[in-house]
């Protein structure tokens, strides 16, 4: 009875309790659901029952999209949402399980879950997880390992560029002696990477003749009151071999707060080269200055870069009045043209050697020169300047005119005389025939044959003043080639009785040239053919149709000429020094007309050659 009296009492107090209970539920749902931690529910299946504010503000979404959809829709790894609901399933607790989560704009956010099973007589109610967004964090840690790759490469970069530049580095504390020398530094002064180094051991290796300049320079960087700054050039003598090198030191002293030297860095390289360079630049500028000889360097476009003093006393101008001027301000009018053809041949890397022209002085007077021109390259082989020396031949070419005066006259003089000579001989060599007096006429024939030779040289004398005065003309004109050849190889073989003449391969074919002169050209090889076979054999002139042109060619079998007289057959006045040749003979005179009269019709004669078997002659005509 007393029980039933307390009834209503204790139902007021349970449902007070129920009240209270009902409160604290909806107080922990709406702290949860308000809660700054995201937080979601995953059924049995994997399926999103629930979630608060905070989950659905991280990724990104609404209720109505996020309720309802699978777990897996938002996780950016399958793998790992699979492991995780695996787990989840086995009963296990997961505590701060790290994935990635997919946001609704498509961006990942690293996330850290916490999460356990609640279920309800043994069976799979759902999950309650806690996602933690750890993306800040993710991100700076990436940024510091990019950060510290990109230490790491700096710091390889500038390794590989001091080995690169063989640039050596060097440690020194003042106070405790220590001393730390780089590979490189080692390398250059020539000890090896494991040997330790000190100071003493560094001292020794100085120039003595530079050792007391060193170490003042030392004591004037690590003193109080100094900037720190330790710049200087010095010689050492390699510790391995004992060699001399230059070197050039760099360094900076850091000082405590009392102004004393605690630490003192810096670097060394080799300038040896860079010295050796220096003083042959240097002995090169002397030579420069101090030579006769006018040396112009210029661009490509022949813009003066250069001017040395003597071509100040050559050409009249100063320097600061030709340097940035073209060249074409010394060059004549009449022969603008010069300059194009010179840079034409210059630009395919050729050179120009002793070619004679004239130039103009500021007085306006003019100067006969004598060039040599070539390019200047870079290390890579390109061709980035051009260098000309030019020399004053005017009293040589004045020279030259007087003799060429002289041997003209003396020439034309000699001529009228000896035509009458050997007009005479003839008379005379009949008469004898006729009256049966072989002595007489055997010994006239010679005579006549020694006369002819003599007026064959003055011929050429006479033909080399009138090249040298620019009064040979060539006059082209369309001709058959065989007609000339077989009429200058039947002439030649009037000259000897102990060689051959062979006329080959020059049928139909047409050239444009001056006749006369190319006549000239072919009798002049094949006398000399004659005169350098003393045993006699086989000539034979020749042509051989390539490419456009007609090669024409004349082959002996005589003494041949060495490698050394091939090289400057072709000049003027030169003769080949053999014993075998003393007694043939000549001027040097023949050869070099015929290349001049080959030059004037854009060709060049040519020799192929060997001392004892023989010589090919060899020259080029357009058809």
């Amino acid at each position: 009875m007393e029980k039933l009296n307390d009834l209503p009492e204790r139902l007021a107090r349970c449902e007070k309790e129920n009240e209270e209970l009902k409160f604290r539920v909806e107080e922990l749902s709406d702290f949860l659901e308000n809660a700054a931690v995201p937080l979601h529910w995953v059924d049995g299946n994997g399926m999103i029952i629930w979630a608060n504010q905070a989950e659905l503000d991280t990724l990104g979404f609404t209720m109505e999209e996020y309720i309802g959809t699978h777990i897996s829709a938002f996780h950016a790894d399958q793998e790992t949402i699979q492991e995780i609901l695996n787990r989840l399933t086995n009963n296990e607790t997961l505590h701060n399980f790290p994935a990635k989560l997919r946001r609704k704009d498509g961006s990942i956010r690293h996330v850290l879950i916490s999460s356990n099973v609640l279920r309800k007589d043994g069976k799979f109610m759902h999950t309650r997880c806690f996602t933690r967004d750890v993306t800040p964090m993710i991100q700076e840690a990436e940024r510091k390992s990019d950060l510290l790759n990109e230490l790491k490469e700096s710091e390889a970069r500038l390794k590989m560029a001091i080995r690169s530049t063989n640039l050596g580095t060097w440690d020194w504390n003042p106070v405790s002696g220590e001393l730390y020398w780089s590979d490189e530094c080692k390398q250059i002064y020539g000890l090896p990477p494991d040997q330790p180094v000190t100071f003493e051991v560094f001292s020794d290796c100085i120039h003595p003749e530079d050792r007391e300049h060193v170490q003042q320079a030392i004591q004037k960087s690590i003193a109080r009151g100094s900037d720190g700054n330790y710049d200087i050039i010095y010689r050492i003598l390699r510790f391995s071999d004992g060699l001399t090198r230059w070197i050039k030191v760099q360094g900076m002293v850091s000082f405590d707060d009392e102004g004393e030297a605690k630490r003192f860095t810096g670097t060394v390289l080799d300038i040896t080269d860079r010295k050796e360079a220096e003083e042959k630049s240097a002995w090169l500028a002397a030579i420069i200055n101090s030579t006769d000889d006018a040396i112009v360097s210029k661009t490509l476009e022949s813009i003066i870069t250069s001017w040395n003093a003597s071509a100040e006393r050559t050409f009249g101008y100063t320097a600061e009045e030709m340097i940035g001027q073209s060249i074409l301000k010394l060059i004549p009018a009449d022969r603008q043209d010069e300059e194009p053809r010179i840079l034409s041949r210059l630009r395919k890397g050729e050179r120009v050697e002793h070619f004679e022209t004239r130039r103009v002085r500021k007085d306006g007077s003019l100067l006969d020169v004598s060039l040599t021109i070539s390019p200047v390259k870079d290390e890579l082989g390109n061709i980035i300047g051009l260098s000309k020396i030019a020399r004053d031949i005017t009293e040589k070419k004045q020279e030259e005119q007087r003799k060429h005066d002289f041997v003209a006259m003396v020439s034309h003089e000699l001529k009228t005389p000896l035509t009458s000579i050997i007009s005479y001989l003839q008379v005379l060599m009949a008469r004898s025939i006729k009256e049966g007096n072989e002595f007489t006429a055997s010994a006239l024939a010679r005579t006549e044959t020694q006369a002819k030779k003599m007026k064959t040289m003055i011929q050429d004398f006479l033909n080399l003043a009138r090249l040298e005065e620019g009064k040979i003309l060539i006059y082209k004109e369309a001709f058959e080639l065989h007609p000339l050849m077989k009429e200058v190889a039947e002439d030649a073989q009037f000259q000897t009785a102990k060689h051959k003449i062979v006329l080959q391969d020059c049928d139909e074919i047409i050239v444009n040239a001056d006749k006369d002169k190319i006549g000239h050209v072919l009798m002049n090889l094949l006398s000399n053919a004659i005169k350098y076979s003393p045993e006699g054999g086989n000539i034979t002139i020749g042509c051989v149709v390539m490419e456009g042109k007609v090669k024409i060619y004349v082959t002996d079998e005589g003494v041949g000429i060495g490698q050394a007289d091939q090289k400057r057959l072709f000049e003027r006045f030169y003769r080949v020094n053999s014993d075998k040749l003393k007694s043939i003979s000549g001027f040097g005179i023949g050869l070099f007309l015929v290349s001049e009269i080959l030059r004037y019709h854009n060709s060049k004669i040519e020799v192929e050659s060997k001392e004892g078997a023989g010589s090919t002659f060899y020259f080029y005509l357009d058809l």
